[in-house]
């Protein structure tokens, strides 16, 4: 891709005093001028829970346009005004601008299934919206399947594709389905950005990697990541894991 949909973010105004983003470290490095630069199809935010990682994935969401919630630039729709003021910080630089995208929040997912149902109950819906998903109400599928029907049915390429973690809805073989599937996308012309714990996922080929943790946001390679050092000692010895884990001190 020559040029990126989202090439880099920075403050461009400083946090106000006594928010608690000012004690996130994702949010405590960008306060220190540093950029985050997005110089890969696809990036990964990894790292522990409580560094920043969906706080500074919403605001890049919400400041490029998207609903808070989850969605397209269409959607509109609120249950809950839990986004924080990151995103009216944030300055996105781009090279070009996306003819598609999507904001997917796994915890916010059955929000977005009801509004497109919503709008499908509106007298000026048509065609139905629900085409554009595969033409089966996501309600009525299994999370997983509902997921993987918004991947390769709704989003079309040329795109941003911004992910919360969503490897919470799928099995390990509908993770490589989903890897595929991204793979498709990036041959269109699409930009992913994705927060997620999956070690699966990670292996992404040539994706940048930031991993996220109290000293701030630090790009790595995927073998230097927690998630896989972690995962690959407990794959190879899961008994010897375990009894260190469970150890009751009675032994």
């Amino acid at each position: 891709m020559n040029g990126r949909f989202i090439d880099s973010i920075q403050l461009k105004r400083e946090i106000g005093r006594g928010s608690y983003l000012r004690e996130i470290p994702a949010v405590q490095f960008l306060m220190r001028n540093h950029t985050v630069v997005f110089d890969s199809d696809v990036t990964f935010f990894v790292g522990e829970n409580g560094t920043g990682k969906s706080t500074l994935l919403e605001a890049i969401a919400v400041a490029f346009g998207f609903n808070a919630e989850g969605g397209t630039k269409n959607f509109s729709f609120s249950t809950n005004q839990t986004h924080s003021e990151l995103c009216d910080c944030l300055t996105i630089s781009r090279s070009k601008f996306a003819r598609d995208g999507f904001f997917l929040r796994a915890e916010s997912f059955y929000n977005v299934a009801t509004n497109i149902e919503e709008m499908d109950q509106e007298p000026a819906a048509a065609p139905p919206v629900i085409d554009s998903y595969g033409g089966i109400s996501l309600h009525k599928q299994s999370h997983g399947e509902s997921f993987l029907s918004l991947v390769q049915n709704r989003f079309g390429g040329n795109g941003v594709y911004i992910l919360d973690e969503p490897e919470a809805a799928l099995s390990p073989a509908k993770l490589l389905t989903l890897i595929a599937e991204i793979n498709l996308l990036v041959k269109k012309n699409s930009q992913f950005i994705i927060a997620t714990h999956s070690p699966m996922l990670m292996t992404f080929p040539n994706a940048k990697i930031y991993q996220f943790s109290e000293e701030g946001i630090q790009p790595v390679t995927y073998s230097e990541t927690e998630h896989f050092q972690l995962t690959k000692r407990f794959l190879n010895s899961p008994g010897q894991m375990l009894d260190i884990l469970l150890d009751d001190g009675d032994g």
